[in-house]
């Protein structure tokens, strides 16, 4: 798109703004006018809720909202896996009934693929799917499911078909967490949060209108969200923030905040605290100290490649391109970067980034970044998983021996118990 377009859709979207923003709208009030003109998701389709312009221009419009201070859609958090998936893969039901949901903050979901027989090998999933007359009656256990104990939805892959390969007997179905066979069992973290939870299935029902997909296919579509996820892991520090500006949205927004994204707010310290390095470093007189000093530049050049590489992903969505190694690249530096952080923030602070409570290095903070860090080559896909991803797909060398890639699912040895 020229520079003539970008600067036609900035006096858009400004004129927009001018007309119809007000810090006096309620939340919900102000973002269903959003959707209906377009300028909450631009980049989507115009037939749901966007105007069909290039994930470039995404940057612009954010642009002229920061500049009036106005409040966007809903974008954090697992809904916006949910609603890739959607657009990408759902039907025209599942559009109509979640997307606009999604975009407002009224939905609330969460993403059930882990499971504690099988780590990060989510093909390995042997919670059941069973058809039963016109219904899915789901039962099984995930684990590590941030934000299960809100949810409104899952997006919840599980396995329909036992006499076939791992990858290919699985179906994916968007699952209501509020019902009676749900059950959601916080686990409480090392760095005092409880984010993640077990959920339990216990004939659990999904109606066959939600499912996303046919038996099968179920691998494809959770890649596709996969691919969200790890394209996403570059942005952890924005998310659970809100303005501290008056006005009735901006109230609501922070209430959203410490509501429904109160499981997120400890991902900026799990991401490393880049920012908060220099500053640091000059409080404590660190700066001075060459040993430190060439640690801060080792990670702030990591910090940058980091940057470059998820910039690299965006520009391959925006140009139409399928998505490349940079997914699993970016997912890898980042915990690469996030660990280099901890260690510089041990070398700045000393035996106090082990303190916590108010006289604590920046009132714990210090701490919970140690300790949260290690989250970061877990969630997502392991550092291991990223790796065989880059040297199988990137480099092209040979596969891992797998023992159970071909053969139906039935017979593939189990660490854990299954009623198949």
């Amino acid at each position: 798109m020229s520079e003539h377009d970008e600067a036609q859709i900035r006096a858009e979207v400004r004129a927009w703004l001018e007309a119809n923003w007000n810090p006096e709208y309620g939340l919900i009030e102000w973002r269903t006018k959003l959707i209906e003109s377009g300028w909450g998701a631009p980049h989507w389709p115009r037939q749901w809720y966007g105007r069909d312009l290039p994930v470039a221009m995404n940057a612009v419009v954010d642009e002229e909202f920061a500049r009036v201070g106005a409040v966007g859609v809903a974008k954090a958090g697992i809904r916006t896996l949910a609603a890739a998936t959607i657009l990408a893969h759902g039907t025209d039901l599942h559009k109509e009934k979640f997307l606009r949901r999604i975009l407002t903050g009224e939905d609330t979901w969460c993403q059930l693929f882990s499971e504690p027989g099988s780590g990060s090998d989510m093909a390995g999933a042997v919670t059941r799917a069973d058809r039963r007359g016109n219904q899915w009656v789901i039962n099984g256990q995930k684990v590590w499911t941030t934000s299960a104990h809100k949810a409104h939805w899952g997006l919840l892959l599980a396995r329909a078909n036992w006499d076939v390969a791992k990858h290919k007997g699985l179906a994916y179905f968007v699952l209501d967490m509020k019902q009676p066979g749900v059950q959601v069992h916080p686990l409480k973290q090392m760095n005092g949060h409880a984010s993640f939870n077990q959920v339990f299935f216990t004939d659990a029902i999904v109606e066959p209108e939600m499912m996303i997909c046919d038996v099968g296919d179920g691998w494809t579509v959770a890649t596709t969200t996969l691919m969200h996820e790890r394209r996403g892991a570059d942005g952890l520090r924005s998310w659970a923030t809100g303005s501290d500006r008056k006005g009735r949205i901006y109230e609501e927004e922070r209430a959203e905040v410490a509501t429904t994204m109160e499981p997120y707010k400890w991902y900026p310290q799990r991401a490393g605290r880049v920012d908060l390095v220099l500053e640091r470093a000059k409080e404590t007189g660190k700066i001075d100290d060459p040993i430190v000093r060439q640690e801060i530049a080792r990670l702030l050049i990591m910090s940058k490649t980091a940057e470059w590489t998820a910039r690299r992903a965006r520009a391959a969505q925006e140009q139409g391109r399928p998505q490349g190694p940079e997914g699993s690249l970016g997912k890898l530096v980042s915990s690469n970067v996030a660990r280099q952080a901890a260690r510089v923030h041990t070398y700045i602070t000393g035996a106090d980034a082990l303190l916590r409570g108010k006289d604590s290095p920046m009132g714990g903070v210090i701490a919970e970044i140690l300790i949260s860090v290690p989250a970061t080559s877990i969630a997502g896909g392991t550092d291991e998983i990223q790796r065989n991803i880059i040297s199988e797909r990137v480099l092209k060398m040979p596969k891992e021996i797998s023992v159970d890639t071909d053969k139906p699912f039935r017979d593939v040895p189990r660490n854990i118990v299954s009623s198949s």
